[in-house]
């Protein structure tokens, strides 16, 4: 079973900075994607910035210039350097990966989740 694991969230000045961290680990057969999704009180998740295995890049246009995804995939780990915050960027993080699991000699794709992390940025 796989797990990932957040840390990083916090409360932050507007202007200021955090980076988020995620690790996977368990017996991982092999990671995919790994990305970071947002979620703020009364509105729907979603995407903050996604990585490709491949070190592609996607970002949501409210955090483009500001917010910087990158992976170590030798081990597992996915980083969200988030700069110039504000208060529009408070939400719960979460940790989102794509995994590689063995099911009856065929490789099969599951998304995995991480607990979330709470940012908060105070104007």
């Amino acid at each position: 079973q796989v797990q990932l694991v957040e840390s990083g969230g916090g409360l932050v000045q507007a202007g200021g900075s955090l980076r988020l961290s995620c690790a996977a680990s368990g017996s991982i057969l092999m990671i995919g994607s790994m990305g970071w999704y947002r979620q703020a009180p009364g509105k729907q998740r979603e995407l903050v910035a996604v990585i490709s295995s491949g070190g592609s890049t996607k970002y949501a246009d409210s955090v483009k210039g500001r917010f910087t995804i990158t992976r170590d995939s030798a081990k597992n780990t996915v980083l969200l350097q988030m700069n110039s915050l504000n208060a529009e960027d408070t939400a719960d993080y979460y940790c989102h990966a794509e995994e590689a699991r063995l099911i009856y000699m065929k490789t099969e794709w599951f998304e995995i989740w991480g607990q979330g992390t709470l940012v908060t940025v105070s104007s």
